[in-house]
């Protein structure tokens, strides 16, 4: 445990509360270490089972974690403290953001005007010009299209269709590695990660299938432009996955299309597929403006049901300005040009990367999407020796479960011509860590 700060309380409340106020106010620390239940016990005066209930509580918030032997640590993501990326060292290429060139983003439009008058929004939550052209836009790549809703981003969304579904200890099958944001999300909501091993064509059917054996109830996963990996879903792959889901109809299967319209990559979905309980989630914010917080999904019934049953319970809608600004953008040719040109420029950048990294003799990922993935032995090495040359890029560890080392680099703003040099410094890089570690 940190030193410097000592917790205190005499119920499982208070002891969980002067946990929490620790790491909310940077007492504590991630992968900082709780006392024992018995040695806390005995300093704070209190039975054993207090300081368990409390430990499980932080638990079951994402505040903590338990690794067996290794005792009870503060969670690398704690849920009351939020983990901003590292800052970007001045002088330093940023391929560790996951950002899209801001080169391929349309200008917003203007501030439209807010209605007048006092009027319901609960009852007509969705734009019915906005929702029929999500409703087509879905439609386009052979995603039942019957029930569509909206939230505030892809994020928000797949938080609350897991929130409807499971309770704090329930299972999740999540890719490995996988974005790092879903992970962290999963672990503040109190709920177990199963890992499923991605490779060029997503998750792998065999591993799908004793995860949910293990008793899974969801699974979240990328059809395509795969995050950090780039895999995207072939048909072989989709109808193997399908055929494994079918198995076990009440699990619930969430797709994050997040960067449909910039992916590379043709869509092979599982929601055609005939399985009783499913979302398709898409947001815009790749390729139409960061800023835009809004995502559509297309799900069963019963799912729409749930989830906007959660939602009018707490937002009620997602802004009718927000709606109007997407619509806008979705129907502005102009807009939509730039996207297309957006999805060819980063399909050219992501070739060209893979091609010159293979060049040196490294093997990297890269099938669809701005990331490539690159497996490598030693993640701080490389970052830091890449670091040194100019390049930032993003060590693997906070999107891994039970993965391999590597790491992942953005391409979105990385010019064939630059490609060279970038993999001429990565193959420079990997040849002084052997000769650091013995090769």
């Amino acid at each position: 445990m940190a030193t410097q700060y000592s917790i205190a309380g005499t119920t499982a409340k208070g002891i969980a509360a002067s946990v929490e106020r620790a790491v909310a106010d940077g007492g504590l620390g991630p992968g900082d270490a709780l006392p024992p239940v018995r040695r806390l016990a005995d300093e704070l005066a209190v039975s054993p089972g207090t300081v368990a209930t409390a430990y499980k509580e932080l638990r079951q918030r994402g505040v903590v974690v338990t690794r067996g032997r290794g005792g009870t640590v503060v969670a690398a993501a704690p849920a009351v403290a939020s983990r901003r990326p590292p800052k970007v060292p001045a002088g330093l290429r940023d391929l560790a953001g996951g950002h899209p060139d801001a080169a391929f983003l349309p200008d917003l439009p203007a501030l439209v005007a807010p209605s007048t008058g006092p009027r319901s929004h609960r009852s007509t939550p969705r734009l019915p010009l906005l929702e029929e052209r999500v409703r087509a836009w879905f439609d386009r790549d052979g995603v039942p299209s019957g029930h569509v809703t909206f939230a505030h981003g892809a994020l928000d969304c797949v938080a609350r269709l897991l929130a409807t579904e499971l309770r704090p200890g329930d299972a999740v099958a999540m890719e490995d590695p996988g974005y790092h944001h879903l992970l962290d999300l999963l672990q503040a909501m109190g709920l177990r990660t199963v890992a499923v091993a991605v490779d060029d064509e997503g998750m792998r059917p065999s591993e799908l299938k004793e995860a949910l054996r293990a008793g899974a109830r969801a699974v979240v996963c990328s059809p395509r432009a795969q995050n950090p990996y780039g895999g995207c879903f072939s048909a072989g792959r989709r109808d193997a996955l399908v055929e494994v889901l079918r198995q076990f109809p009440e699990v619930l299967v969430i797709e994050n299309d997040h960067a449909a319209e910039i992916s590379g990559a043709e869509l092979n979905s599982l929601t055609g597929g005939g399985l009783a309980r499913w979302a398709q989630v898409r947001t815009v914010t790749k390729y139409l403006g960061t800023d835009l917080r809004w995502a559509a999904a297309a799900c069963d019934p019963v799912t729409l049901a749930r989830h906007d049953g959660r939602l009018l319970l707490t937002s009620g809608w997602v802004s009718h300005l927000l709606q109007a600004a997407v619509l806008t953008l979705m129907d502005d040719p102009s807009a939509q040009l730039l996207v297309a040109r957006a999805e060819e420029t980063y399909g050219e950048r992501r070739a060209a990367c893979v091609k010159e990294l293979a060049r040196h003799g490294i093997s990297a990922h890269g099938a669809s999407g701005m990331n490539v993935w690159v497996p490598v032995r030693d993640e701080s090495a490389v970052v830091n020796g890449l670091r040194t040359r100019g390049w930032w890029v993003a060590a693997g560890a906070r999107f891994r479960l039970a993965a391999d080392p590597g790491v992942r680099i953005t391409v979105a703003g990385v010019d064939p011509s630059e490609a060279a040099r970038l993999a001429s410094d990565f193959a420079g890089v990997l040849g002084e860590s052997e000769a650091t570690y013995g090769g």
